[in-house]
């Protein structure tokens, strides 16, 4: 199943943008050792000095991106977890930016934080190669929308690719 397989009725439209980013012929797997691979490089390469830089005031810095990153594939890991053991009992939303100052992103290290970032990814990646075929394409309710288990892995190595992007228009 790769990404040019998924229904729009599988995901909420707000998360198409993160969804067309990635590939149409990558599978999901595929989709999560790649963007592994490619964001450790990128986050690896941006200078120290530029880890606590915002473009404007009230915008985050790219420790806080990075963290939103983690912390968002954290919870659509849950999102698929739940719903690909046919939990269903409707997920709620979460507000991104009550996850950004009680993190205190600006005052971690960044050797720590990329060594976060590629443990989630690989128990992200454990957790998808768990469900079978039926339990990734099990549908449930997150934010009040549908979403399926797999929708969920998309959503994740796009909403990362979308995420390095502005990085590297914005802050780079």
């Amino acid at each position: 199943m790769t990404r040019e397989d998924l229904d729009h009725n599988e995901y909420n439209a707000y998360h198409r943008n993160y969804i067309e980013l990635l590939q149409p012929d990558l599978n999901l797997t595929g989709a999560l050792e790649t963007g592994l691979v490619k964001s450790l490089s990128f986050y690896s390469a941006i200078p120290k000095q530029k880890w606590n830089y915002a473009y404007a005031s009230g915008k985050w810095t790219i420790l806080e991106i990075l963290q939103h990153v983690m912390d968002t594939e954290r919870i659509f890991g849950y999102r698929a977890l739940c719903i690909g053991r046919r939990d269903q009992t409707p997920l709620p939303g979460f507000e991104q930016d009550d996850y950004v100052l009680p993190s205190n992103a600006n005052a971690r290290d960044l050797t720590d934080m990329l060594e976060e970032y590629e443990s989630i990814r690989k128990a992200t990646l454990s957790l998808f190669k768990s469900l079978s075929d039926e339990a990734l394409l099990t549908k449930g309710m997150a934010s009040g929308s549908g979403l399926s288990a797999r929708a969920a892995g998309f959503i994740i190595c796009g909403h990362d690719q979308h995420h390095a992007n502005v990085i590297q228009e914005r802050y780079l």
